[in-house]
């Protein structure tokens, strides 16, 4: 059983597709979760939190590192400020 030529170009088209989108989604970034004990909730680290996280490293002069490797002091303050610059999205 051979499949007509239109099916197959169907199925390979799909599966290029369905590789291309998870591609993009693996360099988007799906996010993770991270809580912020300000408000003792959890926020997904995926746009626009990594650049008001950004925001803050410049406004306070701080070295590019991975929020996930700040100590919880400065986690802390990131979201003090993160709640004072940008309440709505919370």
């Amino acid at each position: 059983m051979f499949l007509r030529r239109e099916y197959l170009a169907a199925i390979v088209f799909a599966g290029c597709l369905s590789l291309g989108l998870s591609g993009c989604a693996a360099r988007v970034g799906v996010g993770y979760r991270v809580y912020d004990p300000y408000y003792h909730d959890y926020h997904v680290w995926a746009e626009p939190e990594p650049t008001y996280y950004h925001e803050w490293l410049g406004e306070t002069h701080r070295p590019e590192r991975d929020f996930r490797k700040l100590n919880r002091a400065d986690q802390r303050e990131y979201w003090k400020w993160h709640q004072a610059h940008h309440p709505d999205k919370h």
